[in-house]
C-alpha cells in the first residue's frame, strides 16, 4: 500500500460512505417550482435512523424540513400541497396533507385500518381526487393489518405446489392488492376553512371479481411501477394467475374501468379488461397512462421464464372505451426489435407529446424521449439521447421540463434539470450534501477498459482508481465481478457494493460486464444462456491479461477477487480453475455451490432457462457449470457469505461451500446472518459485513485491517482450517 494513505482515513472514509444520508428521487410539483423528496439517515452511534421529508425551492435552492415522521412516496395534490402516507404502530396507515408554504403544519387527513403503501394520485375536480395504494388483502378480501393476527398454537405449513417461499417469506394466502379511495376537501370545524379528507378504501380486485391468485404488485420487487391510476380506471400487471409463479414469468395486463360511483359506493362487480400484445408471451412492467388521453404504455417481454428478455414498448389508446389494437414500438419482421436495447421504465410527458424511456446502455443508464401520434412510423432515428451524469434512476416531466434524478460512481445523488430550451442537456439543480465528493472523492478516479472477449467481442469494464492515486506508485486489484447474471456494473452509486469503498482501501477496482451482462445489446445478455462457466469466465481470464499487459499501476501479484449472487458463483467457479491461482483471496456473498441445489430456488423458471432445460432432462448441462465438480482444485483462501433468509439460493449453499473449504484444509471462514436474505440490508450487518469483508481481502493483499475500537480483527487470530 502506498505510505501517503492513512489507513485509518480510509477505513473511516468507508464507515461515513455507509452512513451517509440516502435521498429518494425527486418529485417535482406540477409547474416545476418546488421539488420533495425523503432523506434517511442512520447513526452507528446511537444505533438509530431517521427519515426527513423535505421540499427544495428550484429557483432559491433553498429547503425546508417538513416532517421527520415520514414513510413511503409523497405526492403533489397542487403546487403547494402534499400528501404523504405514515405507518404507525398498530398496523394502520395515517393519510397527511400539508401546505408547504408558511407556518402551516401537516394534518391528518385519514387513517385506514391496515397497512397500505405506494400512494398514487389524479385529480377528478378542484376539490376531489382518486387515489391508488397496495397493500395486502385478507382471504375476505378486507385490508390486512398485521396487528391483528392471532398467533398460531403450531408453525406447520402444508403446501401441495411449486413456488412455497419467495425471496425471504413463505407465501401465505394474504395476496398484495390494488386499494382505491377518494380524497376530497370537507369543512373543517370552527375555522371557516376546508381540509381534505379521505374516503374509504374499496378492494379493486373484488369490484372487478378477479381471480383469487391475482397479485399486484408483484413480488419481490414490485411497487407503484405495476399499477397507475386515472380518472377513468386503474391499470396494473399481474402473474397470469393460471400458471405457476415458480415455472413461468408471463404476465397479464389488467384495465379496470371505474365509473365515479364505484368508488364510494357498494356496486356489482364489473368486468375487468385485458390488454395484450401479439407474439409477446413473457413478463410486463411500467403501466403509465398518459395524463392528457389517458392512452396506456408499458414494457412487454417475448419469452415466458426468461426474466431478463428484451422489453418492448407497447402503446394502446383508448383502453377505458373503445380500445384501439396495441402498438409496438420499433418493432420488425423478425420481432427482434429494431433498437437493440432494454428499456427498464416509462414515463409520459407532461402533455402526451412523448414518451421518456429509461435505459441501460454501455454501463450508464440513460434517459430517451421519442415522440408519439403515429406510433408505427417512428424509428430509432426519432429517439433523442438526454444528456445526464452517471445512471438516471428516476424522472418526472413538467412544463418547465425534464427533472432527472440520478447517481454516479462518486456521486450519491443528484438532481438536474432539462429545459426544453437547451435541447436534451441537463443542468444541476442539487446534489447530496452528505456524498462521495464530500470526502474528498472525484470523478478522476473512474475511468474504462475495453478489450477483445470470448470469439474477440469487445468487453467493457470501469476502472476505479483510489481518491490520492499517484501513476507512478503500484496498487493491488479488486476484481468485482457482479450478480444477475444478467445485469451489468454501471457508472451508479450502490450502498452495498460500491467499488469506491474498496479502492478507498488502497485498490485499483476493476469491474468487468462480461457476456451475459445488460446493456451491450440483448444478443450479448443472451449468449450466457448454457455458457454459465463458459463464455463469462472466458472474458474473465482475457480481462485478468488485459490487465497485467496495459494497467501498469495494478499490481496483479496482490489481487483478490470477489462477487454476489451470479457473481458468487463465478468465485467458486474460479476458485476451481485456472484463474483461480491468479488471486490471493477470493469472496463469495450467497453463490451457487452447486447447480444441482438450484431445485430448492423458488423462481425455478431461471436456471431451467438459463442451463437449458429441467435438470433430468438435460443433466450434462447442469453438470458441465456445476462448481462443486471441481472441488479437488481449490486452493486459494476463501471467505462465504450466506445468510439463513436467502430462499433464492438457499444457506445450504454457502454451508456446503464452506464445509469443503475446511475439508480441503483451504483457510477460509464463514459469515452469516440469521435476519437477511440475498441481500445484507440493515445498517448495523452492513457495518459487519463490510468489516469482514475488508479484512479478508486486506490480509492477503497486505493492506492495513479494520480493527474495532479495542484495536481487535474481526476474525480469530487463528484461521487455520480443521484438519
Amino acid at each position: 500500500m502506498p505510505s501517503d494513505i492513512p489507513s485509518i482515513i480510509s477505513l473511516t472514509v468507508s464507515r461515513v460512505l455507509l452512513s451517509a444520508p440516502r435521498r429518494s428521487a425527486c418529485i417535482p410539483n406540477p409547474a416545476g417550482t418546488l421539488i420533495a423528496y425523503t432523506q434517511s439517515t442512520y447513526s452507528f452511534e446511537s444505533h438509530s435512523s431517521h427519515t426527513e421529508l423535505i421540499v427544495l425551492d428550484v429557483a432559491s435552492r433553498k429547503t425546508r424540513v417538513l416532517t421527520n415522521s415520514y414513510s413511503g412516496s409523497p405526492q403533489w395534490l397542487d403546487d403547494s400541497q402534499l400528501i404523504w402516507l405514515k405507518e404507525e404502530s398498530n398496523g394502520n396507515t395515517t393519510f397527511m396533507v400539508t401546505e408547504v408554504s408558511g407556518d402551516s403544519k401537516p394534518y391528518v387527513a385519514g387513517v385506514t385500518p391496515g397497512t397500505v403503501s405506494n400512494l398514487k394520485v389524479t385529480r377528478l375536480s378542484k376539490d376531489q381526487f382518486a387515489f391508488a395504494v397496495s397493500g395486502k388483502a385478507n382471504l375476505d378480501g378486507t385490508l390486512y393489518n398485521p396487528s391483528n393476527v392471532k398467533k398460531p398454537v403450531s408453525t406447520g405449513k402444508i403446501y401441495t405446489s411449486l413456488f412455497v417461499r419467495h425471496w425471504d417469506e413463505y407465501t401465505q394466502g394474504e395476496k398484495h392488492t390494488i386499494w382505491v379511495g377518494t380524497l376530497y376537501k370537507s369543512p373543517f370545524a370552527g375555522t371557516g376553512s376546508s381540509q381534505y379528507t379521505i374516503s374509504g378504501l374499496k378492494n379493486v380486485f373484488r369490484l372487478f371479481n378477479l381471480p383469487q391468485r391475482v397479485e399486484s404488485p408483484i413480488l419481490p420487487f414490485g411497487g407503484s411501477d405495476h399499477f397507475d391510476i386515472c380518472p377513468k380506471g386503474v391499470v396494473f400487471v399481474s402473474k397470469d394467475p393460471s400458471l405457476n409463479d415458480a415455472l413461468h414469468t408471463k404476465c397479464v395486463c389488467y384495465i379496470c374501468p371505474m365509473p365515479l360511483a364505484a368508488w364510494t359506493e357498494s356496486i356489482s362487480p364489473m368486468e375487468a379488461k385485458v390488454v395484450t400484445a401479439a407474439s409477446l408471451e413473457g413478463a410486463l412492467t411500467s403501466p403509465v397512462i398518459s395524463p392528457v388521453n389517458n392512452t396506456l404504455a408499458f414494457l412487454a417481454m417475448r419469452e415466458d421464464g426468461y426474466e431478463s428478455d428484451k422489453n418492448r414498448i407497447i402503446v394502446a389508446r383508448g383502453v377505458f372505451d373503445q380500445q384501439s389494437e396495441p402498438i409496438q414500438l420499433f418493432a420488425n419482421e423478425d420481432n427482434t426489435g429494431a433498437w437493440d436495447r432494454s428499456p427498464s421504465s416509462l414515463a409520459w410527458a407532461y402533455d402526451d407529446s412523448s414518451l421518456i424511456i429509461k435505459a441501460e446502455d454501455t454501463g450508464r443508464g440513460l434517459v430517451f424521449q421519442v415522440p408519439v401520434g403515429d406510433e408505427k412510423a417512428l424509428t430509432t432515428a426519432n429517439l433523442l439521447n438526454i444528456s445526464s451524469t452517471g445512471s438516471v434512476v428516476d424522472v418526472a416531466s413538467t412544463p418547465r421540463g425534464l427533472f432527472l434524478s440520478s447517481s454516479s460512481l462518486v456521486e450519491s445523488s443528484l438532481y438536474s434539470l432539462v429545459e426544453p430550451k437547451h435541447q436534451g442537456e441537463a443542468r444541476e439543480i442539487s446534489s447530496a450534501t452528505q456524498n462521495g465528493t464530500s470526502f474528498g472523492l472525484s470523478p478522476s478516479q473512474v475511468g474504462e477498459t475495453w478489450w477483445k472477449g470470448a470469439n474477440d467481442h469487445p468487453v467493457h469494464a470501469w476502472v476505479i482508481k483510489p481518491s490520492n492515486f499517484k501513476p507512478n506508485e503500484k496498487y493491488p486489484l479488486a476484481f468485482l465481478v457482479h450478480g444477475g447474471p444478467q445485469g451489468a456494473w454501471n457508472d451508479q452509486w450502490s450502498t452495498r457494493w460500491n467499488p469506491l469503498i474498496f479502492a478507498e482501501q488502497g485498490y485499483v477496482v476493476v469491474t468487468p460486464n462480461p457476456t451475459g451482462s445488460t446493456g451491450y445489446g440483448q444478443a450479448f445478455t443472451d449468449a450466457i444462456q448454457g455458457s454459465w462457466g463458459g463464455l463469462p469466465y472466458e472474458d474473465l481470464v482475457k480481462c485478468f491479461e488485459h490487465i497485467e499487459k496495459n494497467l501498469t499501476f495494478v499490481d496483479t501479484d496482490r489481487a483478490v477477487a470477489l462477487g454476489a449472487s451470479y457473481g458468487g458463483f463465478m468465485m467458486n467457479w474460479i476458485q476451481g480453475h485456472e484463474l483461480g491461482r491468479k488471486f490471493k483471496a477470493l469472496v463469495t456473498h450467497d453463490g451457487i455451490f452447486s447447480t444441482k441445489f438450484s431445485l430448492a430456488a423458488e423462481e425455478l423458471y431461471f436456471p431451467i432457462h438459463d442451463l437449458n432445460g429441467i435438470y433430468w432432462k438435460n443433466p450434462e448441462s447442469w453438470q458441465k457449470w456445476d462448481p462443486s465438480e471441481f472441488i479437488n482444485e481449490w486452493k486459494t483462501p476463501h471467505l462465504v457469505i450466506h445468510s439463513e433468509r436467502d430462499y433464492r439460493l438457499t444457506i445450504a449453499e454457502g454451508l456446503a461451500l464452506f464445509n469443503s473449504l475446511q475439508l480441503r484444509g483451504v483457510e477460509s471462514a464463514l459469515l452469516t446472518f440469521p435476519d437477511e436474505n440475498h441481500w445484507v440490508i440493515k445498517a448495523e450487518n452492513s457495518l459487519v459485513w463490510h468489516r469482514a469483508v475488508i479484512n479478508w481481502i486486506n490480509k492477503y493483499a497486505g493492506l492495513p485491517l479494520w480493527l474495532d475500537k479495542d484495536g481487535n480483527n474481526c476474525f480469530p487470530e487463528d484461521m487455520t482450517p480443521q484438519k
